[in-house]
Order: structure tokens, then C-alpha cells, then sequence
């Protein structure tokens, strides 16, 4: 086995088949260590916590080796590890399997790709990943081609050394039929990949509540190319290179009159 660290994370919860799937897929390929939460923080985002103490405990994984379940979000996770529970910093963070795709302008939703931009904030390389799943029977899941996916993926990364600090790689991959040969596409980040749209309802007391849902997007065969969800609509894995700095460079300087404005006259 390798020297390398790989530390793995989700936000399903560390009892989630999507993490499993995947440990046994990487215990070859380096060091595992297991960092995860205790219940599923989904649609989480990039929480941090820092109201409240967070609790670490060791847990026997399904395989029978140990991991670390804490109270905290996906984010919280990889910051614990990072700040000094692990006694050496890993070469890579790796998030999922996520049980769902993250794709387009909605991942700042996801807690699973917060955990990859925990790791890069913290100089660490990282890869979150996704599999598109049937919404009706998420637990018919079938995560064998992800997790050998990325497995593959990151062995040809820590092999290779084409890591990339301060970039994540958002990875999604479709449900595809079992044999069917799978295409890799290198693409930039879609758009609305739901459609929100509030539910009211009344509770057994009379008072109303609100709930927010949502239907995926369809992308067609022929709009955006290029983009994550066209490549999941055509039936290609997406890799989407992530920086965390969201500036918008090309107003920088358009902007740049604004700083001789009498703002405060």
C-alpha cells in the first residue's frame, strides 16, 4: 500500500453505501482515513460550526475497520481532520458517493461538494463525486461503477501527481445501463439544474407551513454542450475543475471608475 493519505468523507452519513462503495474501491490505493457524520446533512451547503462543541467518535465500519463519525456537517468534517486530528495531512480529500447528481449553479447547495472545498481550503486537493440515481428508489442504487471510477481516477492522480491545489474536480456520473462503455467529458458548470418551487400545506392546528421542492432541469441532447448536466443527458461522466475564487475578473477593471465616485459627499 502507499504512503499516501486519501481522506474520505460524504454527507449522507458514515453508515451511507455510497462511502463504503467507494472505501472498498481506494483501500488498495493508499492510507484511509474515514471522517464522516453521524446523519445525513444533504442540501447542507458549506456549514461551519462554531456555535456549539463538536463530538468525534470511533465507530466499527461495515467492513469491520474504524472510522471517525462526528456531530458536525460534511464541512465540519474534513475541518476537524485537517486542523489536527490526523497526525499527517493528507494527500487528497475525496467526498461521496453522493446519492444524486450535484450539478450546475446549484453544488454551493451540496454538502458533498462542501467537503471537497474544505479540503481545498485547507491546501488540499479534492474530488467530490456524484451518481445520478432513480429519485424513486434512491436504495436500489447501484454504486459499483462510480466507486471504480473514481477509484481509477484517483490512482491516476496520486500516480501521476496531477493534483491541483486550490481546485476541486466535481465529478458526476450517470445512471447507465449495466456493460454499456462510459465516456469521460471535461465540462464547465450548467445552470438551474432544478426548478424550485414552494409547496404550502396546513398543519393539524391550522397554521401553514411552507416546503421547498424542486424538479430536475432537463437538459437536451443539443443545448450548452459542454456543459455537466448536458454531458449527464448524453450519457458521459462530467468533470468539472472547481477554483474557490469566484470573482468575476472580467468586470474588475470596468468597475474600476467606481473608485474615483464621491460615495460619501
Amino acid at each position: 500500500m502507499s504512503d499516501q493519505i486519501i481522506l474520505l468523507t460524504n454527507d449522507d452519513g458514515i453508515s451511507a453505501p455510497g462511502l463504503m462503495s467507494l472505501k472498498e474501491e481506494l483501500n488498495d490505493l493508499a492510507q484511509l482515513e474515514v471522517y464522516a457524520p453521524d446523519r445525513n446533512w444533504s442540501a447542507a451547503g458549506r456549514t461551519m460550526t462554531l456555535h456549539k462543541p463538536l463530538r468525534v467518535s470511533e465507530v466499527k465500519l461495515l467492513d469491520g475497520t474504524i472510522g471517525h463519525m462526528t456531530s458536525g456537517a460534511p464541512s465540519d468534517c474534513v475541518s476537524l481532520a485537517l486542523l489536527g486530528l490526523l497526525d499527517r495531512r493528507p494527500n487528497l480529500v475525496v467526498s461521496g458517493i453522493n446519492p444524486g447528481l450535484n450539478v450546475g449553479e446549484d453544488i454551493t447547495y451540496s454538502g458533498t461538494v462542501a467537503a471537497a472545498m474544505e479540503g481545498v481550503r485547507g491546501g488540499i486537493p479534492a474530488i467530490a463525486v456524484s451518481l445520478q440515481v432513480d429519485p424513486d428508489t434512491p436504495a436500489n442504487a447501484d454504486y459499483s461503477l462510480a466507486a471504480s471510477f473514481t477509484a481509477k481516477l484517483v490512482q491516476f492522480l496520486l500516480s501521476s501527481a496531477l493534483l491541483f491545489p486550490g481546485v476541486l474536480l466535481n465529478v458526476n456520473i450517470p445512471s447507465l445501463p449495466a456493460g454499456r462503455p462510459t465516456k469521460v467529458r471535461i465540462t464547465r458548470l450548467g445552470e438551474h439544474a432544478y426548478s424550485n418551487y414552494l409547496v404550502k400545506g396546513e398543519d393539524p392546528r391550522g397554521r401553514n407551513y411552507y416546503w421547498i421542492t424542486g424538479e430536475p432541469v432537463a437538459e437536451s441532447a443539443s443545448e450548452n454542450e459542454g456543459t455537466d448536466i448536458w454531458a449527464i443527458a448524453n450519457g458521459y461522466i462530467s468533470i468539472t475543475p472547481i477554483h474557490l475564487d469566484m470573482t468575476e475578473y472580467s468586470l474588475v477593471e470596468e468597475l474600476r471608475p467606481w473608485e474615483q465616485r464621491s460615495w460619501f459627499e
